[in-house]
C-alpha cells in the first residue's frame, strides 16, 4: 500500500509538470493512453483473448463519469494549491456512503453518518465558503469527489457481475477515446521532455491501481486506509520542494478531520463485514441459492 500510495504521489507531481505545457484534457488523454499501454502487459500475461462481459452499457456509463471526475481531479492538481487539491479529493470515501444508501439502498447507521457529517466539516474548514480564502476552483475538486464516489458505486455494482481485471480493461478501452475527443479541441503535440512526464504519468497512474488492488486482496481495509493517506504529506512536501508551495493551516487542519472521519468509516465497514460473514455458512444453506 506504501508502495501504491508513493506511486499515485509521483503521479499527482507528473499532473502538475505536464499541465504546465499541455491543457488538461491533453494530460487526461495522455494518462489513459500511455496507462493501457502500460497496463496490458499484465492483463494479458496469460494470453491475448478479450475478457468477456455483458454489461457494456454500463461501463460507457461508468467510464463517461469517470473521465469527467478525472478532468475534474487533473484540473484542481494544476491550478489548485496540490495539498489543497489532494486533501478535497479525500472527500470521496465521504460522499460514496452517502451516494450508497440512496443507490445501493444499503444501511448507513448514526455512528458512520456522524463520521460523514464530520468529515464534511472538515472539507468546509479547507473551503471556506465566504471568506476571502474562498475558491470557486476547490468547486471544480469537490465535483471530480463527488464524481468518483459515483464511480466508486458502478464499480460496486459492475464487481458483482465481472472481475476486477475484466473492469479494468473495459474501463481503459473507453476511457481511451472518451478522453481523446475533448483532447482533440485544444490539441497541441507535446514537445522535448514533455513527453517524459506524459510515460511517467501513466507509469504511476498504472502502477499505483496495480499495487493498490494487490494490497487489498492480502490486507484489511481499516489497516491500509491509513497508509493510502500518507498521500497527502507526500504531495505537499514535493509541491513545497519543486513549486514553493506551502499548504495552509486550514488545509492541514480540515485535510485532519476528514482523514480521521474516512479511517473510522473504514474501520466500521470492516467490522460490518466480518459480522456478515459470520453468518455466511448459514445463509449458503438455504435451499435454492
Amino acid at each position: 500500500m506504501l508502495g501504491s500510495t508513493t506511486f499515485f504521489a509521483a503521479m499527482a507531481v507528473m499532473i502538475r509538470i505536464a499541465s504546465a505545457d499541455l491543457s488538461t484534457y491533453q494530460v487526461a488523454f495522455f494518462r489513459n493512453l500511455f496507462g493501457l499501454l502500460f497496463l496490458l502487459p499484465f492483463l494479458f500475461r496469460d494470453g491475448w483473448r478479450l475478457p468477456r462481459t455483458t454489461q457494456l452499457p454500463r461501463y460507457l456509463v461508468r467510464c463517461a463519469i469517470g473521465v469527467a471526475s478525472m478532468l475534474c481531479g487533473f484540473w484542481a492538481l494544476g491550478n489548485l494549491p496540490m495539498a489543497q487539491a489532494v486533501a478535497l479529493s479525500y472527500a470521496t470515501p465521504l460522499l460514496a456512503t452517502v451516494a450508497a444508501v440512496f443507490i445501493l439502498g444499503e444501511t448507513v447507521r448514526m455512528r458512520r453518518w456522524s463520521a460523514v457529517v464530520i468529515g464534511l466539516v472538515g472539507v468546509l474548514v479547507i473551503v471556506r465558503p465566504g471568506s476571502e480564502a474562498f475558491s470557486a476552483g476547490s468547486l471544480v475538486a469537490l465535483g471530480g469527489a463527488l464524481l468518483s464516489a459515483l464511480v466508486a458505486i458502478q464499480i460496486k455494482q459492475l464487481s458483482r457481475v465481472d472481475a476486477a481485471d475484466t473492469i479494468v480493461f473495459y474501463t481503459y478501452v473507453f476511457w481511451v477515446p472518451m478522453s481523446l475527443v475533448p483532447a482533440l479541441f485544444a490539441w497541441e503535440w507535446p514537445q522535448g521532455i514533455t513527453w517524459l512526464w506524459l510515460l511517467l504519468l501513466g507509469a504511476f497512474g498504472t502502477g499505483g491501481q496495480l499495487l493498490w488492488t494487490r494490497a487489498l486482496k492480502i490486507g484489511e481495509v481499516s489497516a491500509l486506509q491509513p497508509i493510502s493517506f500518507m498521500q497527502l504529506p507526500l504531495v505537499a512536501v514535493a509541491a513545497w520542494l519543486l513549486f514553493g508551495e506551502a499548504p495552509t493551516r486550514w488545509t492541514l487542519i480540515g485535510a485532519g478531520i476528514i482523514l480521521g472521519a474516512n479511517i473510522y468509516i473504514a474501520h466500521r465497514e470492516v467490522q460490518l463485514a466480518r459480522r456478515a460473514a459470520t453468518s455466511a455458512p448459514a445463509e449458503a444453506a438455504k435451499p435454492g441459492e
